[in-house]
């Protein structure tokens, strides 16, 4: 049976893993001059090192050479891959910045594993544009203000007093996002929280989550 038009048409949308590599490498280059001399020295070092490896170690054969640049070469791709996703993130982040609803998307996006996110704020003023996000984790509950400081305080003092009365217990956590001395820039987000201390277990998160959300559900 042929393939259906629409199929066809998400086939041709849908990039292969080559070429969204080489989409995400060009727009890493394009704004990151120093990505690509990074990337380059992550596949060359090992490899030379293969080769030091090859000529120095008793014994070599041309076997034992070929296994060497393999395993050089192999550790030099996983290296640019990995400097590739480090460099593509900074750069996604530095678009981002000083954008309103910026902080949401990164949360969603660089937290992983147990945090609990959602890129839609949990309390927003449509007027000035200043939001106040919330991320749940094993440290605690930590919420994140993205706008004016002078804006977002009384929307800060409200959230945190919900929070504390149902949950007295659970350490809160506060940081505002922005670009100032005292701010944490967006790709410092995902850094930032998880160097809070630990506190809360994967079954206490799950409960914490569940008792925001019935509050959240209460005031809307």
């Amino acid at each position: 049976m042929a393939n259906s038009p629409q199929a066809g048409a998400a086939a041709e949308k849908e990039p292969g893993r080559f070429k969204q590599i080489w989409q995400v490498l060009k727009m890493t280059v394009k704004y990151d001059k120093t990505a690509p001399w990074i990337m380059v020295a992550d596949v060359l070092v090992p490899l030379i090192i293969a080769a030091l490896v090859s000529i120095f170690l008793p014994g070599s054969n041309a076997l034992i050479w070929i296994l060497t640049m393999i395993l050089g070469l192999m550790v030099g791709v996983l290296l640019f891959m990995f400097t590739l996703n480090w460099r593509a993130e900074r750069v996604a982040f530095g678009q981002l910045e000083g954008r309103a609803g910026a902080a949401g998307q990164v949360l969603t996006s660089a937290l992983r594993g147990t945090w609990q996110t959602s890129e839609m704020p949990v309390a927003f003023n449509a007027k000035t544009q200043d939001a106040v996000y919330r991320a749940i984790g094993k440290p605690g509950v930590v919420i994140l203000t993205e706008g004016s400081k002078a804006g977002t305080k009384r929307l800060l003092d409200d959230e945190r007093r919900k929070t504390a009365r149902v949950l007295p217990n659970v350490p809160i956590h506060h940081f505002h996002v922005g670009t100032g001395a005292d701010d944490v820039k967006l790709v410092k987000i995902r850094k930032t929280l998880n160097k809070l201390p630990k506190k809360l277990t994967k079954p206490e998160i799950v409960a914490v989550t569940s008792r925001l959300k019935a509050l959240g559900s209460n005031a809307l």
